[in-house]
Order: C-alpha cells, then sequence, then structure tokens
C-alpha cells in the first residue's frame, strides 16, 4: 500500500464537525476536498444541505458540489463518475484529495470499488412501480424484489421506495439481479477513514442548534424559493432530509414549529442510521493523530 497514492476519508454523522476539519487538514495537508454528500450536489440548496460557505469554498478548492439544478437527473453512477475523475485529476496534480461527506452509500461505493450496472432511467417503468407501491404499500413492492434479488433485499430497508425501484429496475431490463452486477474492485489509493465521532447526547444538542441557525439563516425562504422556481416535493432533491419535512406547512396543515421539531427529530434518526454505513468503511481511525500522510 505504500506506493499507492494517499486518500483521506473524513466521515461521521451530520453536525459532527467535518467540515471545520476537512479544511483545517486541506490547509496542513496541501490537499483538496471532494464531497460525499448527495444533496450537496444541488445547486440553490445551500441552508438545508449546510453546505461550506463561498469564503470556504474560496479558502480550499472543493468538488462535485453546485454541479446540477434540483430537477436534473443524478444517481450514484453518475456520483462515482465525477467523484473518481476528481480523484485522479488531485493526484495527478500532485495534491492530497479529503473524500468529506455523510451519504454512507457514496463512501461505500467510491471507497470499496462499486461497480455499478449501466441501466439508464426508465421513466415509464419506474412510474408503474411507484403507482404499485401507492397501491399495495411499500413492503408489497419490497417483497416484490425479495423474490427475484434475495441480497439486494436484504440490503435495502423496505421504506427505500426508491432503491427498491431501482434494484427492480435493473432487474426488469438486463434480467439479472443488481446484486450480481455490483462487483468490487478496490480503487488505487491508499485508504484511511477518519470516523468522528460524538456522544449521542452531545450529537443531538449539535444538530438542533444547527436546525436553528439554520432557520436563522432563511432554510424557510430557501424553500419557498425552491418551490416558487416551479420544482416539486416529489423530486430526490426536495424529498430529501431538511426540505421535505416543511411540505405540510406550506400545504396548511401544520404550524411552522411542528416542521422545525420534525426536523430536528428526523435528523437525530439519521444520524443513528449513518453509523451502518461508516463501520464497513475500509482502514478506519478515530483520532487525527492516527493518520499516516
Amino acid at each position: 500500500m505504500e506506493h499507492l497514492p494517499p486518500l483521506i476519508a473524513i466521515v461521521g454523522p451530520t453536525a459532527v464537525g467535518k467540515t471545520a476539519l476537512s479544511l483545517e487538514l486541506a490547509h496542513r495537508l496541501y490537499a483538496e476536498i471532494v464531497s460525499a454528500d448527495s444533496r450537496q450536489v444541488y445547486r440553490r440548496m445551500d441552508i438545508g444541505t449546510a453546505k461550506p460557505t463561498l469564503a470556504e469554498r474560496a479558502a480550499v478548492v472543493h468538488h462535485l458540489i453546485d454541479i446540477v439544478d434540483p430537477d436534473d437527473e443524478f444517481s450514484l453512477a453518475i456520483y462515482l463518475d465525477r467523484a473518481r475523475a476528481a480523484l485522479e485529476d488531485i493526484t495527478a496534480r500532485g495534491k492530497v484529495p479529503l473524500l468529506v461527506g455523510g451519504t454512507g452509500q457514496y463512501l461505500a461505493a467510491l471507497l470499496e470499488g462499486w461497480q455499478i450496472p449501466r441501466v439508464p432511467p426508465q421513466p415509464e417503468l419506474r412510474a408503474a412501480l411507484e403507482q404499485e407501491a401507492h397501491e399495495y404499500g411499500a413492503m408489497a413492492l419490497h417483497a416484490r424484489l425479495a423474490q427475484v434479488d434475495p441480497p439486494a433485499a436484504a440490503a435495502i430497508m423496505p421504506d427505500n421506495v426508491r432503491r427498491v425501484i431501482r434494484a427492480l429496475e435493473v432487474y426488469l431490463i438486463t434480467g439479472e439481479p443488481i446484486s450480481a452486477q455490483q462487483t468490487c474492485q478496490p480503487p488505487p489509493y491508499h485508504i484511511q477513514t477518519l470516523w468522528l465521532q460524538l456522544p449521542r447526547a452531545e450529537l443531538y444538542a449539535r444538530i438542533d442548534a444547527r436546525v436553528d441557525a439554520m432557520m436563522a439563516a432563511g432554510l424557510l425562504a430557501e424553500v419557498q424559493a425552491l418551490l416558487a422556481a416551479g420544482y416539486t416535493w416529489e423530486l430526490p432533491a426536495l424529498s430529501s432530509l431538511g426540505y421535505i419535512q416543511f411540505r405540510p406547512y406550506f400545504a396548511g396543515s401544520t404550524e411552522l414549529a411542528l416542521c422545525v421539531q420534525q426536523l430536528k427529530y428526523d435528523t437525530h434518526a439519521f444520524a443513528r442510521r449513518q453509523a451502518g454505513w461508516f463501520k464497513r468503511l475500509p482502514n478506519i481511525v478515530t483520532n487525527e493523530r492516527e493518520l499516516m500522510v
């Protein structure tokens, strides 16, 4: 591994402090940052995704932030293509790439070297599967996946309808389970994963404080501007954490304070789930002093 170029991943739950540490390390290591956040790819979505500020992005080069509009098609396969190209470019220029984010699937796919089936989206098929989930429930659609691809079904939560639909889409188009097509080829880097953690009570307090800060910074106006621009709640961008919680408020069915509280609760739950992805990542250390660069 010593002859391979370094790749440092800074991972951890939302609000744990990844951005601040990544900026510090980037200055020390002559590094550039590659985002591993599935929502920071979207333009116009700044506050709710906790993007690094413009000043922070001016101080350190960031990749894969603000690269698509909220209604553009974006997938894991697209992310991997763009992220791998960014890593190769950074390394070729003699700099250290820092992979920073909390989207577990993106992190695992990149660091484990997933090879993704190249099946383009099938809008009509997806619409039919979405209707099936609406009529019969997410569990029924998940059970259908379990019949044709048990390993994929075991790896996908039944309530993650979008991933269930994608797995069924690949099977129905190719005739082969997506689990059989998702091979791994280790990436050509000496990988170290710095996993930032905090006691749960302290993390929840930081999450709540950050949500309050987002509201003070204009999160509600950001959501309103997205809706006014014609973006809909059904888009993956607006159905994500930090945005979908405000749908009842704009529908006039609940008070704003309840939406804010729901956002805090949902972010707590998301932070708990993130650990399931992080623990599988390669060469984990929990203290920056353990990094070898």
